[in-house]
């Protein structure tokens, strides 16, 4: 199994060498066949500047296309290198590669289609404010409503899909908010998704997209976007590629 890692990342430069730094120690005792690929959101800082001086691999985007479109980035170079497995890991240092064996096992095992990294399964390591907290367990419910899916963890960008996941993304992905929406798509289409418990950390640098002053414009945002995803028909990317 080729098992890519998507990073992307607007903004990292001062945490995007430690991040790859620690992925790239953690899969050298690894037995898994594992590459990586930072998707530089066209950053406004020297986050380019950082990435090419430790000549790390990476996809350079001229232009800002927001997180939906920078991990859709990866997921079309996921499908076209051919890849079995795709994770999307931040670059802010928040998601420690050591939980990426319990992301892949379930896809490696049959048992799903799709695996996130829920930070609430256990309550253990950064556990977000609780504002925030509350704004995730309102994305869960418009989730579970549009979708019949419960999860904890609806804005974890910490996940791994198989090769349907990826094609079903590489054709179609949010662009502004993705993670609860991607949920949505992914049960609609079949796939089966599934969380595991890891431990996140704070972020190491930087700031979040998501800000205080516009999270009601983001709650308001996102649970439409749920709700209409829940209610459009489903992409088959197999026989789509089929026909």
């Amino acid at each position: 199994m080729r098992i890519l890692v998507v990073v992307p990342a607007y903004n990292e430069s001062d945490s995007i060498g430690r991040v790859i730094g620690r992925l790239t120690d953690w899969a050298k005792g690894s037995d898994l066949s594992l590459d990586y690929v930072i998707v530089n959101d066209g950053s406004s800082d020297n986050t380019r500047e950082v990435i090419e001086k430790l000549a790390l691999s990476a996809i350079h985007l001229p232009v800002n296309l927001g997180i939906g479109g920078a991990v859709q980035t990866g997921f079309l170079y996921a499908e076209q290198e051919g890849y079995d497995i795709a994770i999307q890991m931040d670059g802010d240092g928040q998601h420690p590669p050591e939980y990426i064996g319990d992301l892949v096992d379930p896809i490696l095992n049959g048992k799903a289609d799709m695996v996130i990294g829920s930070r609430f399964l256990t309550g253990e390591g950064f556990q977000t404010s609780s504002m925030r907290r509350f704004g995730i367990r309102w994305l869960c419910l418009a989730i579970r409503m549009a979708a019949g899916k419960t999860v904890t963890d609806a804005t974890s960008g910490f996940r791994a899909v198989n090769q349907r996941g990826i094609r079903l993304f590489s054709k179609q992905y949010a662009k502004d908010y993705p993670e609860p929406e991607g949920i949505v798509q992914a049960v609609k289409n079949g796939l089966r998704v599934m969380e595991v418990p890891v431990k996140m950390e704070a972020r190491e640098a930087g700031e979040s997209s998501i800000k205080t002053f516009s999270s009601i414009y983001y709650m308001i945002k996102v649970t439409l976007a749920i709700l209409i995803r829940g209610m459009e028909k489903a992409i088959d990317p197999v026989k789509e590629d089929r026909a």
